[in-house]
């Protein structure tokens, strides 16, 4: 291999000049690597705002089966992401390190597992009509609930392959890429929506069971084209694909689960936490749950700005630990606290000022409209706590610490943040019982558990400059 670890996408850092230099060249870099990332992040939530609106024009019933297959598939999606997340790190610390043989065994253990898994979650997915009978679902949404998940589930492997090799892409820095083809993917998406879900050009009306239909060819076709396209980019010429094909070797796959299922693991029970902090709201009423959604709704948007920092970080930090640039990496990792706090109190200072303009846009209904303006004010302070976490955990992924992190988030979500917010929802023990807040205050109690800790370890880790 002749790639040179000093190119446009992943530079080595400066480590000559003021801090103020040093520190302002490693945030352009951040940009960088990171602005993709989040144009590919809000263009995969465009497309489930677009199948929910698609939906939503068939009947009420259609957006309730989507509306339900979205929340059964996402938790095993997210961690089936979670552990391939992984690939990212290893894959840019062996480019900084100039270790390119190992570069092409952690992709291709990466397609194992996304195939692996593929196939184990298209048996899960199709497996859920005893649990929707156990909900007392109705027929109809029932039907179209598992008509979407059987649809959704064939195309299962081209997204998590297109995952897979996206550990390739953006761990050699090229994080364009993925957003070029996120981009691809909605706008195939979307006039299959309106094909299949309408029953246009000759198609039978399949109503929300089209969306199924719809995604999963967008994801083939946005597969086939990135596969052409790593095959004939000049950039990957280098890393023959598939000219050196490997096959499992249990080193590399006890690498890939040994750091990316904890990752995994910490976004599973986040993923599950929510859904089941929305179960326990259900007897709160309509409205209440519906205020609830809409502030969660806005909190989430938001949140793709530092999420996408956050994988930009573990893609530098890695990078540079990987190149024997330690003490650069230590300082990325600190300056990196300072940008995150920058951008959370801006985000919160945002939400407190427009709460009431970000409520109306969503809806009309005054009493939901009352509810989500209280909700956002609280979703302001969770910002900072969620803002400070996410940026530290991503820190510490790039330097390949998953496993104290995940009991850190493990015990700040279930034995601080749900239990708290139950007690104060619906217990007057503390408090005199606050309804929906309570949960919000307890995330935010629960997210500030976590980041101090994390604050913690990421300042002791970035301030080791063993190996």
């Amino acid at each position: 291999m002749t790639q040179s670890v000093n190119d446009d996408h992943q530079p080595i850092a400066i480590e000559k000049g003021s801090l103020l230099q040093r520190v302002r060249s490693e945030w352009l870099i951040l940009a960088q690597l990171g602005i993709p990332v989040l144009i590919a992040q809000l263009a995969q939530i465009a497309n489930g705002v677009i199948d929910t609106l698609m939906a939503g024009r068939a009947g009420a019933a259609d957006l309730t089966g989507v509306a339900i297959g979205n929340s059964l598939w996402m938790p095993i999606f997210l961690f089936v992401i979670g552990v391939l997340n992984a690939q990212q790190p290893l894959i840019s610390g062996f480019k900084g390190s100039r270790n390119f043989q190992r570069i092409m065994p952690t992709a291709w253990h990466g397609i194992y597992f996304a195939l692996f898994a593929a196939f184990v979650s298209i048996l899960i997915l199709n497996q859920f009509a005893p649990l929707l009978t156990l909900l007392q679902l109705d027929a109809k949404p029932s039907a179209i609930t598992m008509g979407y998940l059987f649809a959704f589930s064939w195309g299962l492997p081209a997204v998590l392959l297109i995952i897979s090799l996206r550990g390739l892409t953006d761990g050699l820095g090229h994080t364009r890429i993925i957003m070029v083809f996120t981009l691809i993917s909605v706008a195939i998406n979307t006039p299959l929506n309106y094909i299949f879900i309408f029953g246009k050009f000759g198609m039978p009306v399949m109503g929300g069971i089209g969306c199924g239909w719809a995604t999963t060819i967008a994801n083939w076709i946005s597969l086939m084209a990135l596969l052409v396209y790593l095959h004939r980019a000049k950039a990957f010429r280098g890393y023959h694909l598939w000219s050196h094909r490997i096959w499992l070797q249990k080193q590399y796959v006890l690498e890939l689960l040994r750091l990316g299922l904890p990752i995994g693991f910490t976004i599973f029970v986040e993923a599950i936490m929510f859904s089941v902090i929305a179960l326990l709201l259900a007897p709160l009423g309509s409205v209440v749950i519906a205020g609830h959604q809409i502030a969660l709704n806005m909190v989430s948007v938001l949140f793709m700005v530092p999420l996408s920092l956050g994988m930009a970080l573990t893609l530098r930090i890695s990078f540079l630990i990987g190149a024997g640039q330690r003490e650069s990496a230590g300082l990325v990792a600190r300056s990196s606290i300072f940008l995150a706090l920058a951008i959370a109190l801006g985000f919160a200072l945002l939400l407190m000022a427009s709460k009431e303009f970000i409520a109306d846009f969503y809806t009309t209904d005054t009493a939901v409209l009352e509810v989500a303006v209280h909700l956002l004010w609280f979703g302001a302070l969770f910002q900072i706590a969620d803002v400070l976490q996410v940026n530290c955990i991503s820190a510490l992924r790039g330097f390949k610490d998953t496993r104290v992190p995940m009991h850190i988030m493990l015990f700040s979500f279930w034995g601080i943040g749900v239990p708290l917010g139950y007690i104060l929802t619906f217990k007057n023990w503390l408090l005199p019982a606050m309804g929906a807040a309570g949960f919000w205050i307890g995330l935010i109690a629960g997210l500030s558990h976590a980041a101090f800790w994390l604050l913690i370890r990421l300042w002791w880790m970035s301030n080791n400059n063993r190996p």
